[in-house]
């Protein structure tokens, strides 16, 4: 049964997991703050129970941030799913270009926010994605948010995830028999 998208309650206030194949321990967002026509904004704040929380450096390491940007990728690939009355589907993360990690951790306490923007989409279900992630400014605080990390993401989501596993489905969508 497809749970339906709640048009009348503020993303903010739904079950990030409502849009996302991901389960606990592997949900890494926390919600999602927004949505456009091909674009979304997502929403983390670093606790010592994120996964791959350092206790050490007492944050989150940079390389993260990749899957921050898939996992809001898969969000917005959720709610546009939802608005049709789809199910929710697996996809694969590819590959990135243009990466940038402009800070060393995602520190403890703080809160970041990944904006994700389709550029390209083939029918096949390989897309392109531009990424930024940014630091908002503490409480209080006369700061902007602050750039984090940029990229251009690679991904792809099979129309039926288990035949393309299978190998019984290819890139294209198409069966191979």
């Amino acid at each position: 049964m497809v749970s339906f998208l709640n048009i009348n309650l503020p993303f903010a206030e739904q079950k990030v997991t409502d849009f996302i194949p991901h389960r606990a321990p592997m949900v890494l967002i926390d919600k999602i703050i927004s949505y456009q026509h091909e674009a979304l904004v997502t929403e983390v704040t670093i606790t010592p129970q994120s996964p791959y929380f350092d206790a050490n450096h007492h944050a989150v390491p940079n390389y993260v941030g990749i899957e921050y940007m898939a996992q809001s990728i898969a969000a917005l690939a959720g709610v546009e799913a939802k608005l049709r009355n789809d199910k929710i589907r697996v996809g694969f993360l590819l590959g990135s270009r243009k990466l940038a990690l402009h800070a060393k951790r995602y520190e403890l306490g703080r809160t970041y926010r990944t904006h994700v923007k389709r550029l390209y989409q083939e029918d096949s279900g390989l897309a392109v994605f531009d990424c930024q992630i940014y630091l908002l400014p503490e409480a209080g605080s006369e700061q902007d948010k602050t750039l984090v990390a940029t990229a251009n993401v690679n991904v792809f989501q099979p129309q039926d995830t288990q035949s393309y596993l299978e190998g019984t489905q290819d890139v294209g969508n198409n069966s191979l028999g």
